[in-house]
């Protein structure tokens, strides 16, 4: 937009050359179909001459024919001629086709009424072109010479006209007839039932778009032009007079309403003298009050139809503006429709005025559906349009949230990674402790004794408590799906090696159903639950003196309260001689840390350990948690079994 503001003035002339050649082939195209002549019978049935009786006087006139009144209700002038029947063996029917006349045409042949247009309600709409055609039965006819006479009322504004008329078989005149009610009945019609609907969707859009004026504008243009359809030339006063000028006041409301809708369409501000537009329809409507059709139908003619083609003009040079600025395609459409609508309003101008004669045809009404069409299709293409960047945004949204799915991914692979080292690093540091506080200790105690050159039995003992150790954190770190009750297999036998030695014997009891599985069961899970294990053989080998250990393992309920919770139970018990119990019954009764490291561990693992000490033996409990934890819920310092 900023562009086209600071554009070479070359450029700018090029463009208003570009759009003024443009319309003005618009005008010459609808100027050369205004000269197709309007469907008419064959000139063999026209009448072309007749007698004008008027104020006393008899003419020879030509038809068609122009009065030079525009009133003549009180003592219509009378066209009388002849023609000529002669029927056939088939009985073929006669009719009178009136392609054009103005107001009302009474016809009568041989003296008896035929036709009177007065009492057809189309009639008087002469904006809408009517034709008519009237069956002559075959008893008014008369083989030869027939006499025909018209009587022509008159009353204005525009003066009285009388086409050619057509007298013939019925079937050589109908096609004529029926193409001339097509374009200038059916037509309009059908265009006029596509405003009422285009009024209805465009209600229903402002309705659910109520900040959207434009659409609001436009379907109350489309009301008020299918209100303007409706109305009927006031012939009498009072009433009808009055709701005829209502229905007339329209006409310059309807172009009113279409120059706002076009402001407020391509977003431009409305001008100040905007209320000044109404002003037509309201002298319109003030004219209506003394209930006097002639005034009606002259300030109409002066005013509702200057005022609407003024209004077209003014809607014409806006959207010129519009499309020498923006280059939208919508708003030139339209302007080429206006251009034609001009253009068509100018020439009845000219025929009203009787400066162009073409059979008194008017086509602003008919040019007027052009722009209806256009309407509908600037309305579509904006559509289209939106819809359009819709699906670019939509497009745009997919490739947003997938380039937002690729960093997420990348992010959780990072992350993965960061969590996969961070665990590394704890399971190392842990193998690092477990190794130095283990097999570190046993190492030293092995140096110790070579430096001190004590007895290889104490050499020898220290060597196995290291293998020992090394064995457990080898099989601590071994892959068992989940299942405890594998690496409680290897402990197993390492215990029953350790208690032989002391000449203790191990009762290994374990349920049928056995430990339930632990998907998120980790090495040093393993490695602190058979640390608490080898404590308590350990304990049960060195101080209670017991002759047997006891091993229970299962997933119901063990001797004793019910296990806490449902990720299964191990239990330790010997018959040895056990200690004086403390108070509380759950401090040990020996100065080691042995004890203290067991519910340490226990608790890093979320299990809960239960050790009772009697007279009878001691007895070891641990509770294994339903889902084990990811990291270690605490983590004091662990001192090395005593």
């Amino acid at each position: 937009m900023s562009g086209r503001r600071h554009e070479k003035p070359s450029a700018l002339w090029r463009r208003i050359g570009l759009f003024a050649v443009l319309q003005l082939l618009v005008v010459v195209t609808c100027l050369l179909l205004m000269q197709q002549a309007p469907p008419t019978p064959p000139a063999a049935y026209a009448i072309r001459s007749a007698t004008l009786v008027a104020n006393g006087e008899s003419t020879q006139v030509s038809l068609p024919f122009l009065l030079h009144s525009t009133f003549t209700m009180a003592d219509p002038p009378v066209f009388e001629s002849s023609f000529q029947y002669h029927p056939d063996s088939a009985g073929t029917p006669w009719a009178i086709m009136l392609p054009r006349f103005a107001n009302a045409v009474e016809v009568r042949i041989n003296g008896q009424n035929v036709l009177d247009t007065r009492l057809d309600p189309v009639a008087n709409r002469q904006l809408q072109n009517p034709s008519v055609i009237a069956t002559i039965p075959d008893t008014m006819l008369r083989e030869g010479r027939n006499d025909l006479s018209m009587r022509l009322y008159v009353w204005g504004p525009l003066r009285g006209y009388l086409d050619r008329v057509f007298i013939g078989p019925r079937a050589e005149l109908s096609p004529a007839y029926r193409l001339r009610n097509f374009l200038f009945s059916t037509l309009p019609l059908i265009f006029k039932a596509w405003q009422a609907i285009l009024a209805l969707i465009l209600g229903i859009m402002w309705l659910n778009r109520r900040h959207d004026v434009a659409y609001g504008v436009l379907g109350l243009t489309m009301v008020v032009g299918v209100l303007q359809g409706l109305a009927m030339t006031p012939l009498t006063t009072g009433v009808p007079a009055s709701l005829d000028a209502l229905l007339a006041a329209t006409m310059p409301l309807e172009a009113a309403l279409m120059f706002i809708f076009l402001v407020l369409f391509f977003h431009c501000p409305l001008p100040r003298w905007t209320p000044l537009l109404f002003l037509p329809s309201l002298v319109m409507l003030i004219s209506a009050i003394p209930g006097d059709p002639a005034l009606v139908r002259w300030v109409y003619a002066l005013v509702g139809v200057s005022a609407g083609g003024l209004f077209m003009v003014l809607c014409l040079f806006f959207l010129a503006r519009i499309t020498l600025q923006r280059g939208d395609i919508v708003s030139l459409t339209l302007s080429c429709a206006i251009t034609a609508l001009v253009t068509a309003w100018g020439y009845d101008l000219l025929v009203a005025t009787d400066i162009l004669g073409h059979g008194r045809i008017f086509l602003s009404r008919l040019s007027y559906s052009f722009l209806l069409v256009a309407i509908g299709a600037g309305l579509t293409w904006r559509f289209a349009h939106a819809l359009n960047e819709v699906d670019n945004f939509a497009s745009r949204m997919v490739e947003l949230v997938g380039e937002a799915e690729e960093k997420v991914r990348a992010s959780f692979a990072r992350e993965e990674e960061r969590s996969r080292a961070m665990t590394l690093a704890a399971e190392r540091s842990r193998l690092t402790r477990d190794l130095h506080d283990g097999l570190g200790g046993q190492l030293m105690s092995i140096v110790a004794l070579s430096e001190r050159e004590a007895g290889g039995e104490r050499i020898n003992q220290a060597a196995r408590a290291a293998l020992r150790e090394l064995r457990l954190v080898i099989d601590a770190m071994d892959d068992m799906g989940g299942d405890l009750l594998l690496a409680l297999g290897s402990w197993r036998e390492r215990a029953q090696a350790q208690l032989r030695s002391h000449d203790i014997q191990l009762d290994w009891q374990a349920e049928q159903q056995g430990l339930p599985l632990h998907p998120e069961l980790r090495p040093w899970h393993v490695i602190q639950i058979v640390r608490i294990l080898d404590e308590a053989i350990t304990n049960a080998a060195r101080h209670s003196g017991a002759g047997r250990v006891r091993v229970r393992v299962g997933s119901g309920r063990p001797d004793g309260p019910e296990a806490s919770g449902s990720g299964g139970w191990i239990s330790i018990s010997d018959d040895g001689r056990g200690a004086a119990p403390p108070p509380d019954l759950r401090v040990p009764v020996r100065k080691g840390r042995g004890l203290a490291n067991m519910r340490a561990r226990a608790t890093m693992c979320g299990a809960s350990l239960d050790i009772v000490i009697g007279g009878s033996g001691a007895s070891v409990r641990l509770d294994l948690p339903a889902t084990f934890p990811a990291t270690p819920l605490a983590e004091p310092a662990v001192a090395a079994s005593s």
